[in-house]
């Protein structure tokens, strides 16, 4: 992952793009006090994919990317967006929060594999497979650590699998938007995609959940105005960066390990009853060892390409 510049650089933005993604589970906990789930993502996502929109700020050139691409931007609309994350909300829903975040937390792992069947180039050696299954323990050490653990948990089958398959889809979604060429910008893509699949959301919400809204405040209107923008932020990075020359599915998706890191991180800072612990502090010590060694695989890779 090679980067001319600090600020515009692979690594940089990729971690920028998780630490605002890490940030989406206080506000989504805020958000479901006074919304049901799918329609609070649907509506959440409708209004992200309008930002990016004006954010483009050329309808004309918008809606030209839009018709000359409509089957891809359905394709990741109905994957990514409607059918990930109604996995998503519907596993958590089943499952404790410790186990979710694990569970969740490793899906750098499962797009690495699928990265390692879809691309010749980003095959999986020693070192990646390291730091991945590090990553992954660091991961379960920070989960296992919370105190739901020391009640007993009643762990749903069902939920387990709708998480595996959010983390299936999720990579399928990922290697697509990596294959595809550069007929459209990732801003269209992302807006459009965001856009077209929170209203499907919205749709799939009525008959399922009938009309969510429970209420409305300003804890709920700042929650709705941040997740919507950090998604309109966070997907806008993370396609440019899949599209860009170099970048590996497998290694840019490593640095979601950082999630559950900032996500404990700001939970110490925000929440009054959360404090860090010895345990929650080793697992986030193995990550940062886990992105060290991809680090050093990377670099490694690029001095060999050079000789």
């Amino acid at each position: 992952m090679k980067q001319k510049g600090f600020f515009s650089g692979t690594i940089f933005l990729a971690i920028v793009a998780c630490l605002l993604w890490s940030s989406a589970f206080v506000g989504v906990k805020i958000g479901l006090k006074y919304h049901t789930p799918f329609q609070f993502a649907g509506v959440r996502f409708v209004i992200s994919g309008l930002m990016l929109i004006v954010y483009f700020n050329n309808m004309q050139n918008y809606w030209k990317e839009v018709r000359r691409n409509w089957r891809f931007i359905a394709l990741i609309s109905g994957l990514q967006t409607v059918l990930q994350y109604s996995l998503f909300y519907s596993g958590i829903n089943l499952l404790p929060a410790s186990i979710s975040a694990m569970i969740i937390g490793s899906s750098p792992l499962f797009i690495s594999v699928v990265s390692h069947f879809s691309f010749h180039n980003d095959k999986m050696d020693w070192l990646k497979s390291l730091s991945i299954l590090l990553g992954v323990a660091g991961v379960a050490i920070i989960s296992l650590s919370r105190s739901e653990l020391s009640t007993g948990l009643q762990i749903s089958l069902l939920g387990v699998a709708l998480l595996l398959l959010n983390n299936l889809v999720s990579g399928l979604s990922n290697v697509l938007v990596a294959k595809k060429p550069n007929t459209i910008s990732p801003v269209v893509l992302s807006s459009s995609s965001l856009l077209f699949g929170g209203i499907g959301l919205l749709l799939i919400s009525v008959p399922v959940e009938g009309f969510g809204l429970r209420a409305v405040s300003i804890e709920y209107v700042v929650a709705l105005a941040w997740l919507s923008f950090l998604s309109a932020a966070a997907f806008a990075i993370w396609f440019t960066l899949l599209h860009r020359p170099g970048v590996k599915v497998s290694e840019l998706n490593t640095w979601k390990f950082l999630i559950p890191v900032s996500g404990a991180a700001l939970s110490w800072i925000i929440l009054p009853n959360e404090n860090p612990d010895w345990v929650s502090v080793s697992g986030m010590l193995v990550i940062a060892s886990s992105l060290l060694i991809m680090n050093y695989s990377n670099r490694r890779a690029i001095v060999r390409n050079v000789k």
